[in-house]
């Protein structure tokens, strides 16, 4: 090999000073999203430690320039942390990804199958998400269709959708645990 090829190679692997900034600054963009996710998804996720504290640490942090800098050494600990995974859970939680919505019209129409359908869709839903109370499940749609009967404001169906969404984080969470132990 050459000199010159020798250099070539060592170009390629060169990043940028700018491209080296735009990484950093996605991993702290990474981390404040984190911030927003709810408490047991928050709780759930692969972080380390140190992460984790860092993490629980900035929202404490109420000065500008010291929440700018903290977030900087949150960017720094992201590197090491499973960032594919992440990402995923982040866009399942991001109103704005197609995930997100795909995941909740999915629960939508689980919820209006399971108060017009029946035992049919209750069955389905049970076989879907095995880890359903299936009692539980039962009064959430008695109460939902009572309250449409009686023409009241629908608390019920806000319930039974509530305990929809609590199941599919679940399942989603058991899935990609899954996934990693594979």
């Amino acid at each position: 090999m050459s000199d010159n090829e020798q250099f070539d190679d060592d170009e390629l692997e060169h990043k940028s000073k700018t491209q080296v900034k735009n990484e950093m600054h996605a991993l702290q963009a990474m981390g404040e999203r984190l911030l927003t996710l709810p408490a047991k998804v928050f709780e759930r996720l692969p972080l380390t430690p140190r992460l984790r504290e860092a993490l629980e640490e900035s929202k404490r942090i109420t000065s500008f320039n010291a929440r700018k800098r903290h977030f900087q050494f949150i960017g720094k600990l992201m590197r090491d942390q499973d960032l594919e995974t992440i990402q995923n859970i982040l866009n399942h939680f991001d109103t704005a990804s197609d995930e997100y919505n795909r995941q909740f019209h999915l629960m939508e129409r689980w919820r209006d199958r399971l108060l017009t359908e029946g035992n049919t869709a209750l069955a389905e839903f049970v076989e879907a998400y095995p880890g359903a109370d299936r009692q539980h499940l039962r009064q959430l749609i008695r109460n939902a269709l009572k309250e449409q009967q009686q023409n009241k404001p629908p608390a019920g169906s806000r319930k039974l959708f509530r305990y929809i969404r609590d199941l599919a984080e679940e399942a989603s969470f058991n899935s990609s645990d899954k996934e990693k132990s594979e």
